[in-house]
């Protein structure tokens, strides 16, 4: 986009030339001496002959942009042809055809019309017939009328301001935040050269948007080779606090090393255990063939441990049984055989030897301490997990086992991000406390950040105990608001990846605007709002603004408005066709949740195939979070039934003015689905007065067994129950509930909550947890 200038010529024969450069400059105007119409021009007269070679000198191997680009080639043509000069090999580009393709249907396409019909300006002014036809204004609104028709082939290349997880790809800018990065770095070799492995603890502080979930996914770029990183959301369940950080964490391990074929997971472990095992066999002596031959294929490369492992099925068979007995010793001397450990390990040696995706599948969902059915087991020679397991005991010991393992690879990279909503509840603040404590006891080798709003971290001091706070705040790194120079140069980096340059976006006072935001976030999400207003027309909305600069803007707007009525008065206009006065209104919310849901959507759609783990408390945790946010300007009461000592789905009781509704999940399988459901039909019978939703996931196993079958026909046959799969739509429809509720909590979408909600009954009325609320 760099290599390209419009010209304009006047004249049938030329009398008059202007050329800009692709930053919109005038960088040549000449007029012909001894033209009729330039008498008593002295500046910028020249010959013919001058201005053919000026011309030729400035064009030479760029794009040329002309409005009817036949007629100023023909012209040009003539002019040559005038001075006995050849006509070179030049590139022209016409802003009337490209318009014709990207505006299709308008009644004209001729200068004056299409810069009035796009509302295109030239230093602030609007296109003036009067003005028309001389060779610089032309060229001016030629150049604007290109951008616009340049813009309408792209995307919004600042469309998407936020990081959501480090395992994303953003424009990335090494001079913002490089000196916390590098920080960062320097506490991972501090803990990997430290002879007791402590895990150690690094908060990083900063407003919304200051760019704290970007600086983590710099980490994943950088160091996803040799590190493993871990990404923990806000928990939304004080009762399965570290169960929901030992999911995230399976989550996260699911993500790929960049350019390899090979997941985290597959990393930690080839890189572990083959260091395991060749620490083991180096010490012995008189190995068999077997052995020489596992530790010769290890040494080579740690990733030879999914290739290469035995010639045939029998052969295979034997080197990871060899393996499994090695590896479980080693622990067993150095750990013990206590807790869940040494099935963990045995169920991540298993992993290792299947390469049979769906067997990996079904133990990755094992290692995250739900049961299976009884075929699924079978499949991947596994034990279930007893029915009395503790999911929060299970959850740190699975994850110590991880980060013993890295002890013998690299220290692990523990982010906890998104954690602004903790604020609203104190209970599950008190029990993300503990937890943190837990595994800065008992997980080594571990480098452990925690992001925050200083306004949040100041509130988590106070409230948490010194110890887990001194623990945490090892490393203390705050991120600033960069300097307006490295903010215009991220903006030209994203627009870059367009092919596009800011300079050509925004005006001057239009970039004041967007670099004079107090966020990163905010610059790109003003820069958005502007291309948008430029691309497709759509009214900026309201700023925060001092009385001096509202004042200002309302007299510039008022100037703006009258000079283009003035405009429009003077230029011819149709009987009966009325002047289309254009003003700028402020985007309505609803406009705005709208596009936050459909932006949000797209992402959630790429993540649904993932391998999530899909967990009761997980679930139950988004119904209690939008409940409470409803709470705020609704009237109902929220409760839990109970059956004794006897476990049942977790669920939520919602109690309207009109009615009492039951919203519970069952993900789980094997006999916990069946007794839990069985008692969860006894809730229905001594309930007749409450309508009941068990919810399963369309993703999980599908229930085989013939007592959960009857069980589930028994709720849908109640007068007062049903059994529902939540497919696709509901399954999205639901997460983006959540999401709307949690990045508004977390500042991430700058809309005031209530009237996010109050959006949200019109544009997702159909959906059924909505219409719960909306009758409250």
């Amino acid at each position: 986009m760099n290599d390209f200038v419009v010209i304009d010529t006047e004249g049938k024969e030329l009398s008059e030339i202007a050329i800009l450069n692709s930053q919109g400059k005038l960088i040549y105007e000449a007029f012909v001496k001894d033209e009729l119409n330039n008498e008593g021009r002295k500046i910028n007269a020249k010959s013919l002959k001058e201005i053919v070679e000026n011309f030729l000198t400035l064009v030479e191997s760029k794009l040329i942009i002309c409005h009817y680009a036949a007629h100023d080639i023909e012209v040009l043509k003539n002019s040559f042809q005038k001075v006995n000069l050849k006509w070179p090999n030049l590139k022209f580009a016409c802003s009337f055809e490209l318009a014709k393709e990207h505006f299709p249907g308008l009644k004209s396409y001729s200068l004056d019309y299409l810069s009035k019909h796009l509302n295109l300006s030239v230093n602030n002014q609007y296109f003036n017939s009067n003005r028309a036809h001389t060779a610089q204004y032309d060229a001016q609104f030629t150049y604007q009328l290109y951008l616009k028709t340049l813009m309408t082939d792209k995307p919004n290349p600042f469309g998407t301001s936020r990081v959501d997880t480090p395992f994303q790809n953003h424009a990335d800018l090494k001079e913002i935040s490089q000196n916390e990065f590098e920080t960062l770095k320097s506490i991972l070799t501090d803990i990997k050269h430290d002879p007791n492995f402590q895990s150690k603890g690094a908060v990083v502080i900063g407003e919304a948007g200051s760019g704290k979930t970007h600086l983590m996914m710099r980490l994943a770029k950088e160091l996803l080779k040799n590190n493993r990183l871990l990404f923990i959301r806000q928990p939304n369940n004080p009762n399965a606090v570290l169960f929901h950080i030992y999911s995230r964490i399976l989550e996260s391990f699911v993500e790929m090393i960049p350019n390899t074929d090979y997941s985290q997971l597959e990393y930690l472990l080839a890189h572990s255990f083959s260091q395991i095992i060749i620490e083991i066999l180096n010490k012995k002596d008189n190995l068999t063939k077997n052995r020489e031959n596992i530790l010769k294929t290890l040494s080579s490369d740690p990733l030879n441990i999914y290739k290469v492992l035995g010639k045939n099925t029998e052969n295979k068979r034997k080197s990871w049984l060899l393996i499994e007995k090695l590896t479980l010793d080693w622990w067993a001397n150095k750990y013990g055989f206590g807790g869940y450990s040494a099935s963990i390990i045995k169920g991540l040696i298993k992993f290792c030897s299947y390469s049979d995706p769906h067997k990996r599948d079904l133990v990755r969902k094992w290692l995250s301490g739900n049961q299976l059915e009884a075929s699924e087991l079978s499949n991947i020679k596994l034990d279930n997990w007893s029915e009395e397991i503790s999911q929060e005991e299970f959850s740190l010991e699975a994850i110590a086992v991880f980060a013993k393992l890295s002890l013998a690879d690299e220290p692990l990279i523990i982010i906890f991000d998104q954690l602004e909503g903790l604020k609203y509840h104190e209970q599950l603040l008190f029990r993300f406390g503990e937890a943190v404590k837990e595994i800065f006891t008992h997980v080594p080798n571990s480098l452990i950040i925690t992001n925050l709003f200083p306004d949040r971290w100041a509130h988590l001091k106070t409230f948490l105990n010194n110890a887990i706070v001194d623990r945490m705040s090892q490393y203390e790194l705050r991120l600033n608001i960069p300097t307006q120079d490295k903010l215009k140069c991220l903006l030209a980096l994203k627009a870059q990846a367009y092919d596009l340059e800011i300079d050509q976006l925004f005006k001057p006072q239009d970039l004041e605007v967007i670099l004079n935001q107090n966020s990163i976030r905010r610059v790109f999400n003003w820069a958005s709002h502007y291309y948008r207003h430029q691309v497709d027309g759509i009214p900026l909305p309201h700023k925060t603004r001092s009385f001096e600069e509202e004042v200002r803007e309302e007299f510039q707007t008022l100037k703006d408005e009258i000079a283009w009525l003035k405009q429009h008065i003077k230029a011819p206009v149709q009987q009966n066709k009325a002047i289309e006065v254009r003003l700028i209104t402020p985007t309505n919310d609803e406009q705005q949740v709208r596009d936050y849901l459909n932006q949000q959507k797209a992402l959630l759609e790429q993540e649904y195939q993932k391998n999530v783990i899909i967990s009761d408390f997980d679930d139950i945790g988004k119904v209690i979070t939008t409940a409470e946010a409803f709470k705020t300007f609704k009237a109902f009461e929220t409760d839990c039934l109970r059956l004794g000592k006897r476990k049942v789905p977790e669920h939520l009781l919602i109690k309207t003015q009109l009615h009492s509704f039951v919203i519970a999940f069952l993900q789980v399988s094997g006999s916990n689905f069946t007794s839990r459901l069985k008692n969860f039909n006894q809730l229905v019978v001594n309930h007749k007065d409450v309508r009941f939703g068990l919810f399963r996931d369309v993703r999980e196993t599908t229930v085989s067994g013939k007592v959960g079958k009857e069980e589930i026909e028994k709720l849908n046959n109640a007068s007062n129950g049903s059994f529902i799969y939540m497919e696709k739509e509901d399954r999205l429809s639901f997460e983006l509930i959540y999401k709307l509720i949690v990045d508004i909590q977390n500042q991430d979408f700058e809309i005031d909550l209530q009237k996010a909600l109050t959006s949200l009954e019109n544009v997702m009325s159909d959906f059924w947890l909505i219409k719960l609320f909306k009758g409250a």
